[in-house]
């Protein structure tokens, strides 16, 4: 075992499988720029056009409750001027939240660039001959699956100015981290599904989604590569059962964080009242239990039909480190 392990950090041998660590530190400095530009970003959306999107949310909820009123017959007024005024008010504060949600965006990519940065200057990297065009191919489609899913499969929930929803986002951000690993797939579930949520009315929950589904491709591929080695030759039973058990575990994940990290995300970056964050918090625990149990059941098919498909087409990705027995 240690002459495996001095064969693979010697120079030589690196060179002959085709892989090299290094040290850099550009990383480093782009993350840390972008840091300060996010944070600075952030605060100057908040203060200027994230206020001014709630003066126009109040005004828009005014309208609504008239539109309601009228409808109920205890008012009177022009509906369809209403209508009108109503559309107007959403288009606006959409224009006015999005400023705010691509700095919080930057801002937390700028972290994640930092965190990796540290990394790449204390530890290194280790870098292939050749670029690895095929996993990233896989990772723009996934990441457009996972846009699909949330954007034309999901049932939206209003709760209160709010709302929540039942989607199939999830199966594909799973099955992202099942395919490609931990990195790649949580990064195709990250950028597909932020998009979405910049695309539709979700546009302040982007930069929360951004993170929650990184992480939940990040502890899928944990799971299913680095502890259980899933993309090795193993049984059918025992890839059927990897399979459902990182599922589950991603899932597990978004259950518990999704409501609670969502209660504070609303309640302290966006400025929400915390009764109606607590009220959207409960609202969302039920809607991510629901969406949890269809990804664990849709991913986890997909995932035992693609697989065998995959190999016999030779565009089956290998995820887990080489040079390790994971037979069971």
């Amino acid at each position: 075992m240690k002459k495996e392990i001095q064969e693979s950090r010697n120079p030589e041998n690196q060179a002959r499988t085709g892989t090299t660590r290094k040290k850099g530190y550009t990383l480093l400095a782009i993350g840390a720029i972008l840091l300060i530009a996010g944070i600075i970003a952030a605060i100057y959306t908040y203060r200027s056009s994230y206020q001014a999107s709630r003066d126009t949310g109040q005004a828009l909820n005014e309208v609504k409750e008239q539109i309601k009123a009228i409808e109920a017959g205890t008012a009177t007024g022009d509906t369809d001027a209403l209508q009108a005024q109503k559309s107007q008010l959403s288009t606006q504060k959409l224009a006015q939240e999005r400023p705010y949600s691509y700095s919080l965006i930057l801002l937390f990519f700028a972290m994640l660039l930092t965190i990796k940065g540290l990394y790449n200057a204390l530890v290194g990297t280790c870098r292939t001959s050749r670029a690895d065009i095929q996993r990233l191919a896989q990772a723009g489609l996934l990441a457009a699956l996972c846009y699909i899913g949330f954007t034309f499969l999901k049932i939206d929930i209003p709760v209160g100015p709010d709302k929540t929803a039942f989607h199939f986002g999830n199966v594909f951000c799973v099955l992202a981290a099942l395919l490609l690993g931990g990195y790649w797939g949580g990064l195709a579930g990250a950028v597909g599904m932020t998009i979405a949520d910049l695309t539709t009315s979700y546009v302040t929950s982007a930069p929360k989604t951004f993170l929650l589904k990184l992480c939940i491709g990040l502890i899928v591929g944990l799971v299913a590569h680095r502890i259980f080695k899933l993309d090795r030759d193993h049984s059918r039973k025992y890839v059927m059962g990897v399979t459902v058990l990182s599922c589950f575990c991603g899932m597990l994940f978004n259950v518990i964080a999704d409501p609670l990290v969502g209660y504070f995300y609303k309640m302290y970056l966006l400025g929400l009242p915390q009764d109606l964050a607590s009220t959207l918090a409960k609202w969302s625990s039920l809607t991510t239990s629901v969406n949890a149990v269809i990804a664990v059941i849709v991913a986890s098919l997909l995932y035992l039909v693609l697989r065998p498909a995959l190999k016999k087409a030779d565009l089956f990705v290998s995820v887990s480190p080489k040079g390790e027995d994971s037979q069971p």
